[in-house]
């Protein structure tokens, strides 16, 4: 029992010392539609169209929870203290599909949904989704492929939005972003949407 209190008594100093991980920022980052479909909204695919939106590829550096800043063309820093609440990728995914709901009258069906549903099917590429140091904007390119209800050809377009941030801070980074890739969010409904 003694030789039981007095390890306990010795671990104690070092349980102050010990860190699991990188300390948290602040707050995380998200990203918030301006245009997501009001709640009570019903939706059915036997009536309009439907499209599929998937989770675009990211290259390396965006594919991780911090915000990127390309310093020059070669080199790449992240905003301190500005951390994503999950992976870009998805919240982009995820406002994307609450634009085109709202905006284009289509349903939004998830992968599995979409399995006994002749839906049209949008995918592409999350090409930049950061800071440019150079010009102190916010930039957000989207490069989409879009598949067509009942068709085999691929559409392909390259949207992009870029927003000027005052100071390179992780505030104005989250407001700079969201508002960028709403942007291109309200392009691309327009686009899905036309026939």
């Amino acid at each position: 029992m003694k030789t039981r209190l007095l390890i306990l008594a010795a671990a104690l100093p070092l349980a102050g010392c010990i860190s699991f991980g990188a300390k948290p920022p602040p707050s995380l980052l998200t990203l918030q539609s301006t245009a997501a479909p009001a709640v009570g909204t019903e939706q059915n695919s036997a009536g309009t169209r439907s499209i599929t939106i998937q989770v675009p590829t990211t290259p390396a550096e965006i594919a991780v929870a911090r915000v990127p800043v390309q310093e020059t063309p070669t080199s790449i820093a992240y905003v301190k203290d500005a951390q994503w609440s999950e992976p870009p990728a998805r919240l982009f995914a995820r406002l994307l599909s609450d634009t085109v709901s709202a905006r284009s009258n289509m349903v939004v069906l998830s992968s599995i949904q979409s399995i006994g549903d002749p839906s049209a099917t949008l995918a592409g590429s999350l090409r930049n989704f950061g800071l440019d140091a150079a010009s102190r904007q916010a930039v957000v390119t989207y490069d989409a492929a879009l598949t067509r209800a009942g068709k085999d050809t691929v559409e392909k377009r390259r949207f992009e939005a870029r927003v000027p941030v005052a100071t390179i801070d992780a505030t104005s980074a989250g407001t700079a972003l969201n508002q960028a890739a709403n942007q291109v969010a309200v392009e691309v409904a327009a686009w899905v949407a036309a026939s």
